[in-house]
């Protein structure tokens, strides 16, 4: 067996492992740690923990070994908080930006109140929870330290849909989220909706008590079965989204995220809110400010519009604008009317954006981004435009996950 030394993590968490001139990535390590493995493919799929780090603790879950959910349940808090800042510090210092994170704001276990999980029917009834690691393999559920306890509590009643419904030869996806109404759930790739179908999920749904279960069959045929609007409170607004729309993981990183926002639009009187979704940030910024929000997807704004709408007077204006953003981004001559920008793109950045944004005189822009590298492909973008990174903050939503979020700050300098 050939013996290792754990260099550095990746970005995903698995450890880059050095053994002379070899390389190789080993998951559940630490950095300093010596390890004993083999390379397959360069992997170490089974590392042998020779000598462990100071930062090792004992993951309290009993699935971790086995459960893809989370892969940084084996390090120390303060190690992680501080290898999430670095990435972030990192992935900015290539892109030739000198920044530090002011602070991370870390959500607490079982906080999470959505989660997407895999369900996979069996001989004998049906599987649910997350993919093993690396693996298409699904990790039943007995426990998890992530979720909130709402979700975990329904993982039975969640295999019961899956046996009903599921198919032997494929695979359901199911996005749970807890609203104060109940559970919203979709799910996805299950069995085409007959009559005895349909009435087995209905009464389902009844006896699990879940607020809606939206089914789409593998073949695109779907069924909302709605028992009470899953509406959720977002500032003096509530909303109800479509089924398995986008929404903060947890409460609590979704407050940090709005802090931040707040902190930088300041009293702008006039705010487009760019990638909005069912306005998560649209609706709590328009208690003080008109806000136009943008959105590639018609649906997550027309509740996103309904929930202004019923707000009655409470909110400011709020208008909304279905735009691909990646394609079709807001130019400097539309931008120029607006005092502050809250922008939320998805893993892929803003690249379009960003450079649009970088050639007009909006005096400041709220940045929140799911992925290092490609904020700080965007950052350098704003940079080269004129426009100072001023404030920087981790928010971590998905303990224990290589995941990292941004919440960030540019202003336009004179």
């Amino acid at each position: 067996m050939t013996v290792w030394t754990v260099e550095r993590l990746g970005r995903r968490g698995d450890g880059v492992a050095v053994a002379g001139d070899a390389r190789a990535l080993a998951p559940l390590v630490l950095p300093g740690e010596e390890i004993e493995g083999a390379a397959e493919d360069g992997r170490i799929p089974a590392p042998r923990i020779l000598t462990p780090s100071p930062d090792r603790v004992r993951a309290p879950c009993p699935h971790y070994r086995a459960c893809g959910g989370c892969a940084l349940m084996h390090g120390s808090d303060g190690f992680v908080a501080g290898w999430k800042v670095g990435v972030v510090e990192r992935a900015l210092a290539a892109q030739g930006i000198a920044a530090r994170v002011e602070g991370i704001a870390t959500s607490p276990p079982r906080s999470r109140r959505r989660a997407v999980l895999a369900g996979r029917r069996t001989k004998k009834g049906a599987l649910v929870g997350f993919h093993a690691r690396a693996s298409d393999v699904v990790v039943d559920l007995a426990e998890c330290l992530v979720v909130r306890p709402s979700i975990l509590a329904a993982v039975p009643d969640l295999r019961r849909l899956v046996a009903l419904g599921g198919s032997r030869a494929g695979e359901v996806t199911l996005a749970v989220t807890e609203t104060p109404a109940g559970l919203d759930i979709a799910a996805r790739g299950g069995k085409p909706l007959t009559p005895e179908l349909l009435a087995a999920l209905s009464a389902l749904a009844r006896d699990a008590d879940w607020a809606r279960l939206d089914w789409t069959a593998a073949e695109g045929a779907t069924e909302t079965l709605t028992r009470r609007p899953p509406a959720l409170p977002l500032g003096r607004a509530r909303v109800v989204p479509p089924p398995a729309a986008f929404l903060q993981a947890t409460a609590e990183g979704e407050a940090a995220l709005l802090a931040a926002i707040r902190a930088t639009v300041g009293d702008a009187a006039r705010v487009a809110d760019l990638y909005a979704g069912i306005g998560t940030f649209t609706l709590p910024l328009a208690e003080h400010a008109e806000v136009h929000a943008v959105e590639g997807l018609a649906a997550p704004l027309a509740a996103l519009d309904a929930g202004w709408r019923a707000a009655a007077g409470a909110l400011r204006k709020v208008t909304t604008e279905t735009r691909d953003l990646a394609r079709r981004p807001l130019l400097p001559d539309e931008l120029a009317r607006f005092d502050a920008v809250v922008i939320d793109p998805p893993r892929a950045g803003a690249e379009a954006q960003a450079r649009a944004l970088a050639a007009s005189d909006v005096p400041v822009v709220a940045w929140v981004a799911c992925d290092p590298v490609t904020f700080a492909r965007d950052a350098r973008i704003m940079a080269e435009g004129g426009y100072a990174l001023t404030s920087l903050r981790v928010i971590d939503q998905f303990r224990w996950s290589p995941h990292v979020e941004i919440a960030a700050t540019f202003r336009r300098q004179a």
